[in-house]
């Protein structure tokens, strides 16, 4: 069966993205999604407080020039299965998940008719944007929880499965800024053909349909390659011991870099 080729770009937010200063991020968001003719639908389920979360992002691109721009608040597994929500998601140039607890994301849209529409209207080339706990969600499989500016431990990861629109990776977020190098370590350790990407705040990847990413921001993108792992402790027995690893790559990327997914090279962009 041949593979169908997905059209539309993801656009993942490390977290607290610049909003109202030079906004450069949410500016290539806006770019990317049709400027004034855009149609961006904001999703706030993995908020707490959608209200307030929603009018924030709608004040902000509103003024970043985009003309529609609708707050789409599914909190229950009802309102993502209801017909006319799952319609705007269809109707939508761009896709727009808020921070706040990936597990809500996937617990509540996945299975349903909204996840079917966003997984649909990505394939068609809309471009699905996420920040924070929005970003992690991309991925097949994400991360939930684990120890913040800690040394790498075995056994303190708890992963599950997210979205699926960015294959083979794991994204992790307020990357730098929480010191979160070792619970992606572990999380390379523990599926080696994945790649692990650290995105620091107000700093994000552009991904485009040849599976190459651009870096955007201010800060970095740390990218962990687990192919050339030659051992690794993380299968053995002593939960909670201290990983070892041998043989990663590793590659720290600012704006001006990319990284094809496929062939696993950085590139320089051109400016």
């Amino acid at each position: 069966m041949e593979e169908e080729i997905v059209k539309g770009n993801l656009i993942i937010i490390g977290g607290a993205e610049d909003k109202y200063g030079e906004s450069k991020i949410l500016k290539k968001v806006v770019e990317i999604i049709g400027s004034d003719k855009a149609d961006l639908v904001i999703l706030t389920t993995a908020t707490e407080n959608p209200e307030d979360v929603g009018a924030e992002y709608k004040k902000i691109f509103t003024r970043l020039g985009v003309s529609k721009v609708e707050i789409l608040n599914i909190d229950t597994r009802d309102d993502a299965n209801n017909d006319s929500n799952a319609e705007i998601i269809r109707n939508s140039t761009g896709i727009f998940m808020t921070g706040g607890d990936q597990l809500r994301i996937t617990s509540i849209l996945g299975g349903t008719k909204v996840y079917s529409a966003i997984q649909e209207t990505y394939r068609k080339g809309v471009a699905i944007i996420g920040t924070s706990a929005g970003a992690s969600a991309m991925s097949n499989t994400m991360i939930v929880n684990g120890m913040d500016n800690d040394p790498a431990r075995k056994c303190t990861l708890k992963m599950a499965p997210g979205l699926g629109l960015l294959e083979d990776a794991i994204i992790d977020q307020h990357f730098a800024q929480r010191g979160r190098i070792g619970r992606l370590l572990c999380g390379v350790a523990e599926n080696p053909y994945m790649l692990g990407i650290g995105i620091d705040e107000d700093t994000a990847i552009i991904v485009y349909p040849d599976a190459h990413f651009e870096v955007i921001g201010t800060n970095a993108v740390t990218v962990i390659d687990g192919k050339s792992i030659k051992s690794s402790n993380v299968s053995e027995l002593k939960p909670d011991e201290i990983l070892a690893i041998t043989n990663i790559t590793l590659h720290v990327l600012p704006e001006g870099y990319g990284y094809e997914m496929k062939k696993r090279e950085v590139m320089r962009i051109k400016q």
